[in-house]
């Protein structure tokens, strides 16, 4: 199977994934979602770490070490990756109010399988088959960092919202203020236009690999705390969507 055909594969495996999940509504056993029916469990926090270090780690490896030459773009897009997953896999785990919680240890598996697929298709192509001389003063280049950075800085944003929730220890609150009053999780939509930024500035077949799968992964986990959020709050507000405003 050739490279390209690999990510065509990894793809459809995306959207059957995303189907099966959105059909029968599959809530994934982790977070307010947690589930001991899943087997062995490990801490909350050692799990995320785990689950983000293989794409922190494959990504930036492999396109740096591969033989073709390197250009502004390939270490553009090294820095972005290593950035945000700098931020996953080392700060983000230890800022959560989650003392004592527990994750599925298939959970984490299947996070460290899906990572470091994606760290790999992603750093072979840079290190491996990329050879252009790509125009870093063009358009679509400023296009993509714009969305990555935005994407970020909404992501970042929620996150530290969510987990302000949680100081007091009060349990699981409705989140209000800013993109909360217009949608359930607006960090999930923020790392979807994060990556979709990415996307724009690689301009390639596994940036948009990665992009695909991380919508068809994030958008029915968003659809599952939606339907939480109205489960649980019987106030919740009637009008706030899942994860896209006005839309989803």
């Amino acid at each position: 199977m050739s490279f390209i055909a690999l990510n065509y594969f990894w793809i459809g495996i995306a959207l059957v994934i995303f189907i099966v999940l959105v059909l029968f509504k599959i809530r994934a056993p982790y977070g307010r979602h947690t589930s001991l029916k899943w087997g062995a469990v490990m801490d909350n926090k050692w799990g995320w770490l785990l689950m983000e270090l293989p794409a922190l780690l494959t990504m930036p490896i492999i396109a740096l070490s591969g033989p073709v030459q390197k250009t502004n773009l390939t270490y553009l897009l090294v820095c972005l990756w290593v950035i945000h997953y700098t931020y996953r896999t080392l700060v983000f785990p230890f800022k959560l109010k989650t003392n004592n919680k527990k994750m599925p240890l298939v959970i984490v598996l299947s996070a460290v399988f899906f990572n470091a697929v994606n760290g790999i298709l992603n750093g072979y192509f840079l290190g491996y088959i990329n050879e252009a001389s790509i125009d870093l003063f063009g358009p679509w280049i400023y296009i993509g960092l714009t969305f990555f950075i935005c994407g970020m800085v909404i992501n970042h944003k929620a996150d530290n919202k969510l987990i302000s929730l949680r100081k007091k220890d009060t349990g699981y609150q409705i989140p209000k203020g800013w993109l909360f009053n217009k949608i359930s999780c607006p960090n999930h939509f923020g790392e979807i236009i994060e990556w979709i930024g990415f996307a724009l500035i690689a301009f390639n077949i596994s940036a948009l690999t990665f992009a695909v799968w991380t919508a068809c992964n994030l958008i029915p986990r968003a659809l599952n705390h939606h339907t939480w959020y109205k489960e649980k709050f019987a106030e919740y507000p009637k009008n706030r969507r899942a994860i896209i405003p006005y839309i989803l």
